[in-house]
């Protein structure tokens, strides 16, 4: 079995579980596909699901936010694994770089997903 490779989510607005979508149907069909997220609650009003892999929940809602000033920050423990599991999904990864926040250096790529959320994954280097 392989280890968990998503730790964490964290919002880039409000909440990390009501991310703005449009069509919640295509919202799991997607993130299934691309993210191997697993459904795990639906609710009708307002139309949400939360989705969920390696323990970490992301959700999504129709709340007429703007997705694309939206998205998710996935803090994961192999970062070449992320991006070449996205990459046989067919996703694309953009913007491979080192970046430093409070003195950590973080090696990081970015997903705009169909829907317009901006994905910025992200794994500590080491020293």
């Amino acid at each position: 079995m392989k280890p968990r490779l998503y730790l964490a989510a964290y919002p880039f607005a409000d909440d990390v579980l009501a991310l703005p979508v449009t069509d919640i149907d295509a919202t799991v069909t997607y993130y299934a596909k691309a993210f191997g997220l697993t459904e795990v609650e639906r609710h009708a009003e307002p139309a949400s699901v939360v989705m969920e892999r390696d323990g970490v929940r992301i959700g999504f809602a129709v709340n007429g936010g703007d997705p694309d000033q939206e998205g998710a920050a996935v803090l994961v423990s192999d970062i070449e694994r992320a991006r070449d599991e996205l990459r046989a999904a067919g996703v694309e990864t953009g913007n491979w770089r080192v970046d430093e926040r409070d003195g950590q250096e973080y090696q990081v790529f970015f997903v705009v997903a169909p829907d317009g959320l901006c994905y910025y994954f992200h794994q500590p280097l080491a020293g």
